[in-house]
């Protein structure tokens, strides 16, 4: 029955009843009516309207829960929802929103593993064409360079070698992002040599000193979940280079309570509580995908000048987890 017409029920039962209560009554009420009339008056609509309002409280409370959880839904954590058995007369109302909220956080979770599938697909088609195009065209400059110097005057020999130099330097620098984009170790090594080759990376170009704690065997997962650890992985050191200025970063996996753990752990500056910026939203919906949990905070450990400071990123991936999405590397 709609709710409109549940009110009207609600309320003409009420009146109904106290209608009755004061025809069959012996009550009665003079031309000039009496103070203890008045009592008797008062009393009575009182109780009409505590009833009144204690039925349609049963009614209605429904609504008030539902418009609380609406101001903390996030699909970004996914799994609120309302209690149907508590819900009363309301429950199909409250069945209804809890079927919405499943099929939206469904939806989400299917387009966010598309999204990030096509995100995969076009960093593999732009890795190979820097490493077939970009590469082989700074690599045949290089070759001609050479060629050029042999039969150049001696005055231009120096500059010639800087060029050679400088373009030496800019095919190393396609060969890194070329990396970066599809990481072949992980295919070609496996996951903890790939992790290892991108904690040699971070510190080689500049960065803090990343303190690898690698086990030499992890249990066999998914290719999917080995890349999602691995793009964690990277975008959290990625993070401590631009932004944490940190000496030191602890880059650990472990297995721990039947689940596999990744964390990145710095000296720097910290990170704002409730911070939520792009690479931090791509390694929570990338986590989630594959039915593993991202937990993002500050450490309070000493960070750059003696205060307090330090983020962690931690990963958490259960070892029975369900088949995540297809993401291809």
């Amino acid at each position: 029955m709609p709710l409109f017409w549940r009110v009207c029920l609600i309320n003409g039962a009420v009146f109904l009843a106290g209608t009755l209560a004061l025809a069959l009554s012996p009550a009665t009420v003079s031309r000039q009516p009496l103070l203890s009339e008045f009592v008797v008056l008062l009393f009575g609509l009182t109780v009409i309207v505590l009833v009144n309002g204690a039925l349609l409280r049963s009614l209605l409370r429904p609504l008030d829960r539902l418009t609380a959880v609406t101001t903390k839904i996030d699909l970004r954590y996914p799994g609120l929802r309302l209690d149907e058995a508590a819900s009363g007369p309301a429950r199909a109302l409250v069945r209804g929103f809890n079927a919405m909220l499943e099929r939206l956080e469904v939806e989400r979770s299917t387009s966010t593993a598309r999204a990030l599938q096509a995100q995969e697909a076009e960093r593999q088609r732009i890795a190979q064409e820097l490493h077939d195009e970009v590469g082989q065209s700074l690599t045949a400059v290089l070759l001609g360079l050479r060629y050029v110097k042999d039969m150049a005057p001696e005055r231009v020999r120096a500059e010639l070698d800087g060029l050679r130099d400088t373009t030496r330097t800019s095919l190393e620098e396609v060969r890194r992002i070329s990396q970066r984009l599809r990481p072949g170790d992980l295919t070609d090594l496996g996951l903890t040599s790939a992790l290892a080759g991108l904690a040699r990376d971070t510190s080689a170009r500049n960065g803090p000193q990343v303190r690898r704690h690698l086990p030499s065997v992890v249990p066999e997962l998914p290719s999917e979940s080995e890349l999602v650890i691995y793009r964690v992985a990277q975008e959290a050191l990625t993070n401590v280079v631009r932004h944490a200025r940190a000496t030191a970063v602890d880059l650990g996996l472990a297995v721990s309570g039947g689940a596999l753990e990744l964390r990145v752990a710095d000296d720097g500056v910290g990170i704002r509580e409730g911070a939520m910026g792009a690479g931090i939203q791509g390694m929570l919906e990338r986590a989630q995908m594959v039915g593993g949990d991202l937990v993002v905070r500050a450490t309070g450990r000493a960070g750059p000048g003696g205060g307090p400071g330090g983020t962690e990123v931690l990963l958490r991936l259960p070892l029975s987890a369900p088949q995540p999405a297809s993401v291809s590397s």
